[in-house]
């Protein structure tokens, strides 16, 4: 795009406009993110004014409790210890059935692999369910960064050119703008704005322009004074509105293509500066078109809303209620255990007898002749509060989703281990939903990812998976010309509905049915390390068969010899048959080209290694196999 076609204050203008606009229309759902995430930190005595700010709601009496009883965090962090179960490993289909896409959707499959070791993709999945789980929306944003990955070169300033790679990131819902909240999917928006605050020093490092820094507002976490009955205090955590000095907000702009932008528009502001503006940069969506670079993991679906609901949105109502019923239970509690004096008007000084109580041993004066005060009688605790307590804490536990079978023990304790393996599969299976958001998500991130590898990827790249106890390394070369499919698919079912007893039992049934063994009726060195790791002891035998060890050794020459152009060393180690076949492999696939000057050297190198190990052969009397 040109720059000098359209009008630069006035886009920037327009974007800053719509951006307020935005702000307004998304600021009921702001609101409630806030409540929610001071009921789980504790500062349940909350709400949020109209300016957006958090304040507490005051005691109508001295006397009057106001504890916190906090179950809700309790549901919370066991929906996320359920739902961190949920880690599906990805595995892609070939496109056809041909060598070529086979070799294809195997190379995909481990940069998949690569990556979720790299950039620790479990904490990323964990990060973004705490927030969907909180607030009911998470964002994955999934870009290629141009300085991320190995060094290169230099240029001619000095500065290191990196080769690449893809950067993923969680945004949370505060940051995120859709052009219409009834839209379902970010599919269905036509832009989306994701703004954030930085320090003026990080955006002239960044962006290399210097703006005005401005006070701005963020959410954050800070610590109030939560005052009980008779002035017992205690901190509470609160997520409040606090401030920011010398920070501005850069706003990125992402429009979809259409028939003015055939590829989108970028468009980023710092302040009220224009940094950046041009087409789409990503080639993330179908059939190479560019789309916005977002994932969106929910927890809860709502219909005609871009934004999803969480479990604790649902559960704050009756939090508020068992707190008013605790509180009021103890209130009560207190009248019984300090009383309630009953005095004569006149009969005694009632200022000194209200500051000094009536404690053990103490001598009360009252007025000759005028009645002798009294404590009145309060009764007992009424068995409502209790009743009106399990009735709350049954609802909550609907409501989450949870039930806790070790507290109701002896009710299940007549029951067999299928009925009660029935009720754990039942309970899980409130999950089932949430779960299902995460895996999509998860699936179309991985579909990014692949797309972004296919884009930028254009020079041959190592790709390292790390795999196993005994941490080995195990390289693979590609390019943008291996990726040819995105076909995801997971290799294993919803992890809720499997736990690790049923997978363990299931391995046991497998053995004792003979189905892991050969034909003989033995169990081979791999497939017992195998067996171990799926039963989730590790590897415990450090090493692997011969032959494996001696593919990967291949394996490795065939990329040192592509990458490092340097001819490989035959070692009276290596076994030649092996070593023959993988390098054979290796010329016979499509990675060398013919027409380029440095894979004609690699091939005369390749054919020359094979050569001397089949000397190697002859020498040592053996045949090739």
């Amino acid at each position: 795009m040109n720059k000098k076609s359209f009008d630069e204050k006035q886009l920037v203008a327009e974007i800053l406009e719509d951006f307020e606009q935005r702000k307004v229309e998304r600021k009921p759902f702001e609101r409630q993110w806030q409540i929610n995430a001071n009921f789980v930190v504790g500062n349940q005595f909350c709400t949020v004014d109209n300016f957006g700010n958090t304040c507490n709601i005051n005691k109508d009496y001295e006397w009057q409790e106001n504890q916190v009883y906090n179950y809700l965090a309790t549901m919370y962090e066991s929906r996320l210890s359920k739902l961190a179960r949920v880690r599906p490993q990805m595995t892609v289909l070939p496109s056809t059935n041909e060598e070529k896409d086979i070799k294809s959707a195997k190379v995909s499959k481990s940069i998949l692999k690569s990556i979720e070791h790299k950039l620790n993709i479990s904490r990323i999945i964990a990060k973004a369910t705490k927030w969907s789980e909180l607030t009911g929306t998470a964002f994955y944003k999934v870009v290629w960064n141009s300085e991320s990955g190995r060094v290169v070169g230099v240029d001619d300033k000095g500065n290191s050119i990196y080769e690449g790679d893809v950067d993923i990131s969680v945004c949370p819902p505060f940051e995120i703008y859709p052009d219409n909240i009834a839209c379902e999917s970010i599919d269905d928006c036509r832009s989306i704005m994701h703004a954030r605050a930085y320090h003026i020093d990080v955006i002239k490092q960044n962006w290399g322009v210097d703006v005005k820094g401005e006070d701005i507002d963020v959410i954050s976490c800070d610590s109030v004074e939560n005052v009980g009955a008779y002035n017992y205090t205690s901190l509470n955590t609160s997520i409040i509105k606090t401030t920011k000095k010398n920070h501005a907000i850069v706003l990125e702009y992402y429009e979809r293509p259409s028939a003015k932008f055939k590829n989108g528009r970028l468009v980023i502001i710092a302040g009220e500066k224009l940094v950046y503006y041009g087409e789409l940069p990503f080639q993330n969506g179908d059939d190479k078109t560019r789309t916005f670079p977002f994932i969106r993991q929910i927890s809860q679906e709502q219909n005609n809303n871009f934004f999803g609901t969480s479990v604790v949105t649902r559960i704050i109502p009756l939090q508020r209620a068992f707190n008013a019923t605790k509180n009021r239970k103890y209130e009560f509690m207190n009248r019984i255990a300090q009383g309630i004096l009953a005095v004569e008007d006149g009969s005694v000084d009632t200022d000194l007898l209200e500051e000094e109580g009536v404690k053990p041993g103490k001598i009360l004066v009252y007025r000759q002749g005028s009645t002798p005060p009294t404590f009145m009688n309060s009764g007992g605790v009424p068995s409502d509060f209790s009743n009106e307590e399990d009735r709350i804490m049954n609802q909550m536990t609907t409501l989450s989703g949870l039930s806790d079978l070790t507290s109701a023990i002896s009710t299940y304790a007549n029951m067999s281990g299928t009925a009660l393996q029935l009720l754990i599969e039942q309970d899980d299976a409130k999950l089932t939903t949430s779960a299902e958001e995460i895996r999509s998500a998860i699936k179309t991130v991985g579909k990014h990812i692949l797309r972004l590898y296919k884009q930028f990827v254009q020079t041959v790249r190592i790709g390292r998976i790390i795999g196993g106890d005994n941490s080995e390394v195990e390289l693979f070369y590609f390019n943008s010309s291996d990726i040819s499919s995105e076909d995801i698919v997971f290799e294993t079912e919803n992890e809720l509905t499997e736990t690790v007893a049923q997978r363990r039992s299931m391995i046991f049934e497998l053995l004792n049915a003979g189905l892991l063994a050969d034909e003989n009726g033995n169990i081979n060195d791999r497939m017992r390390s195998k067996i171990l790791e799926l039963l989730g002891y590790g590897i415990w035998e450090q090493g692997q068969d011969m032959a494996t060890l001696q593919r990967n050794k291949a394996q490795k020459e065939n990329i040192e010899c592509l990458n490092i152009d340097k001819e490989p060393i035959v070692e009276d180690i290596d076994d030649h048959n092996i070593h023959i076949i993988e390098h054979t492999a290796f010329l016979l696939t499509d990675t060398l080209d013919d027409t380029n000057p440095k894979h004609k050297i690699v091939k005369e190198q390749l054919l020359n290694h094979i050569q001397l190990h089949k000397d190697k052969l002859t020498q040592n009397n053996l045949t090739l196999v």
